[in-house]
């Protein structure tokens, strides 16, 4: 799967039509989303990978008031900058609690490494952000992708991890089973070839999004201005590693270990499931069954639960903000 040299990767990168930016050059954003405004500052926590010095960029918003002497930490998903938490902010720090918000490692403001990624490190640099912030102990809200990086913080550094509240986590299956390996080739022809039309109809049909289009025009923007900047083979590359590890690292089997109180929020109508797309016919029928796994899963965790919101997506803290906000506010001042 890795056997291209990463050269011959970033050439290919560089074929796949960097003239698709939106409203031409001048308005190209860097791949650490220079120029691209987040809702709070943001700071900089230095990290090593590849050989090289890197920066994990983050948000540490403080409650409002006096503070509940707590701490959230969120993790975003795969397709979204940290920035999409903002509603989530709002809600927490009102309820007394701080709020420490990564971008991790290959996505939004942090710098983007080419090399392979594994939830394991994205682990212990989420942890060691902690540990620089006097963080002992926290809770964790973590989206998609997110949450399969909470579950492996949480059986890893059990101890550091109070509650989670897992919203629309994928990897509630083991994708190996239905999908085929898929070489980095072919990944980043795929990514590299989508226009802006088509990335903003895979998110409303992937994600089953009951937001009107014009809800996800900035995440559309972002992918389409990062092809703009002279480091887009690296963003490209560094976007696929993610895929690769998503579909080789599942947490799956390791959800029922988990013995911090858990919460799963999940849209009903999300059957998203990466690399559905290239499962052979007969198996991609049965993919994507997220808010059953969840129950099933729930039910065989010392202390998990799983609550389902009608008519919405995969996108949950967007689309039912009120109810996601009230159910996870809920559960962290019960935990």
């Amino acid at each position: 799967m890795r056997s291209a040299p990463i050269l011959a990767l970033l050439a290919l990168a560089l074929a796949a039509s960097p003239t698709q930016a939106l409203d031409g050059p001048e308005n190209a954003l860097g791949i650490a989303l220079e120029g691209y405004a987040y809702p709070y500052p943001v700071r900089y926590f230095p990290v090593s990978r590849d050989g090289e010095a890197q920066r994990l960029a983050y948000m540490d918003v403080a409650p409002n008031g006096a503070g509940n002497g707590r701490t959230a930490l969120l993790l975003h998903g795969r397709n979204f900058p940290s920035s999409y938490w903002e509603p989530v902010i709002r809600a927490l720090t009102e309820g007394g609690y701080r709020v420490v918000v990564p971008d991790q490692l290959g996505f939004g403001k942090s710098s983007k490494p080419i090399g392979a990624f594994t939830f394991d490190r994205m682990a212990a640099d989420t942890v060691a952000l902690a540990d620089s912030l006097g963080l002992q102990r926290f809770d964790v809200v973590a989206h998609s992708m997110g949450g399969m990086l909470a579950v492996r913080m949480a059986r890893t550094y059990p101890q550091r991890i109070n509650s989670l509240v897992l919203e629309a986590p994928i990897g509630l299956e083991d994708y190996r089973f239905a999908v085929p390996p898929v070489s980095d080739e072919a990944l980043m022809a795929r990514e590299g070839d989508l226009t802006a039309e088509a990335y903003r109809k895979q998110l409303m049909t992937s994600y089953a999004l009951s937001l009107p289009v014009s809800a996800i025009e900035s995440f559309v923007q972002i992918r389409e201005r990062v092809k703009g900047s002279g480091e887009y083979p690296r963003w490209l590359r560094s976007f696929v590693n993610s895929y690769q590890m998503i579909w080789g690292q599942p947490v799956v089997h390791e959800i029922p270990l988990v013995s911090a109180p858990t919460l799963f929020i999940m849209g009903a109508n999300d059957r998203n499931a990466p690399g559905k797309a290239f499962a052979p016919p007969e198996k991609r029928s049965g993919m994507g069954d997220n808010t059953g796994h969840a129950r099933a899963l729930a039910a065989r965790m010392p202390n998990g639960r799983a609550e389902v919101i009608a008519n919405v997506g995969h996108l949950v803290h967007m689309e039912a903000t009120g109810m996601f906000n009230g159910l996870m506010l809920d559960f962290l001042d019960r935990n």
